[in-house]
């Protein structure tokens, strides 16, 4: 293969021993960013590195928007939410002007290597740029947990945190008013927030896209509950098709803004319709993203931004950090991105045994 060559993009199997190093965090936010930021540039003070953090996600390759990412400014952001170089949903493949002024603006900015941290979308454009030649290396995370090639991305357990404490406020409301509630949770195209909040919660009832709904089971379920407890909650992915949409805005990869969609409290008109029984929702929403990391998050960041700077110095690009068991691994990018990592039917069944 070819790579792209300017005065500072070279091939694959020159490797500088001090590098300056591009890095940006793209696609939605999640707790864990900022680890993984701070991980990368504490294991690139050891090679000698500069680190530049690219401001906005891929829009900040097109702009050249930067900031430098010294220990000064990084040493302090283990436990906050959110991503200190901002983030964009940007897709610089819309157009193949975009893509050479992206490759050309690496060159510019005098970056050996860029780290790019994201998810499906955001790994996929640095799947494409690393098969034109680009210097790039890729740290997965996503809240939804559905991003192939690693075991748990970082934005997933403190996310699941924040819907198991949602559910059992919720739980309290619902037994005082003698109530079913609906707790609406994310997850555009897999359901393991939903999944992993259900089971954790004792709900008696999940909905996630993997499964079509039966409403003559979920109706027998919820009140099987109700008669049994006073009171029901029921656990639904943002992702679930309860019917047809068409017309829906999309981002600029083509994936339906889904704050529009409403299903939790479509799903709460519907069993309160089909029960009798007065039924509320809840919807999380973005309070899912935000607020410090958990443990688990603050470590699986911190390690795989780690790895990506040792990957970088290895000459392991077009690879990504992934999670394998308990070690951190280098694997293709091109085996991660393009094919989501759903909630297989071992799980499915598993979710079964705790709906009585």
């Amino acid at each position: 293969m070819t790579a792209y060559t300017s005065s500072r993009l070279v091939l694959w199997t020159e490797v500088n021993l001090a590098m300056r190093i591009g890095i940006l965090t793209g696609g939605g936010d999640c707790p864990g960013l900022n680890p993984a930021i701070r991980g990368a540039v504490f294991r690139a003070l050891d090679f000698g590195d500069e680190c530049v953090g690219i401001v906005g996600g891929w829009q900040g390759l097109l702009s050249c928007e930067t900031e430098p990412l010294d220990l000064a400014r990084v040493d302090e952001i283990i436990d906050q939410g959110g991503t200190i170089l901002g983030t964009s949903r940007t897709n610089p493949f819309k157009d193949p002007a975009l893509v050479q002024q992206t490759i050309a603006n690496i060159g510019t900015l005098g970056l050996d290597a860029i780290i790019a941290i994201g998810g499906d979308d955001t790994l996929g454009v640095a799947s494409k740029l690393a098969t034109l030649g680009v210097k790039v290396v890729g740290v997965p995370k996503t809240m939804d947990n559905d991003l192939s090639g690693t075991d748990f991305t970082f934005g997933f357990d403190t996310s699941v945190s924040v819907a198991l404490d949602a559910a059992r406020r919720l739980k309290d409301t619902a037994l005082s008013h003698r109530r079913i509630i609906v707790l609406e949770v994310m997850g555009r195209h897999a359901g393991w927030v939903a999944l992993y909040t259900g089971i954790g919660s004792g709900a008696d009832c999940t909905l996630i896209p993997e499964v079509p709904i039966d409403w003559n089971a979920t109706v027998q379920r919820v009140m099987t509950a109700y008669k049994r407890k006073k009171y029901a909650l029921v656990v639904v992915s943002e992702g679930i098709q309860i019917m047809q949409t068409s017309g829906e805005d999309v981002d600029d990869f083509g994936h339906p803004l889904l704050q529009s969609r409403g299903v939790g409290p479509e799903v709460a008109r519907i069993l309160e319709e089909k029960t009798g029984v007065s039924t509320r929702s809840a919807t999380i929403g973005h309070i899912q993203r935000g607020g410090s990391p958990t443990l688990f998050d603050r470590m699986l960041g911190s390690r795989v931004g780690v790895k990506a700077v040792e990957m970088i110095h290895g000459g392991q690009f077009g690879q990504m950090a992934a999670l394998h068991g308990t070690e951190v691994v280098a694997v293709p990018l091109a085996e991660a991105v393009g094919r989501l990592k759903t909630v297989p039917q071992e799980w499915v069944d598993l979710l079964t045994v705790f709906s009585k």
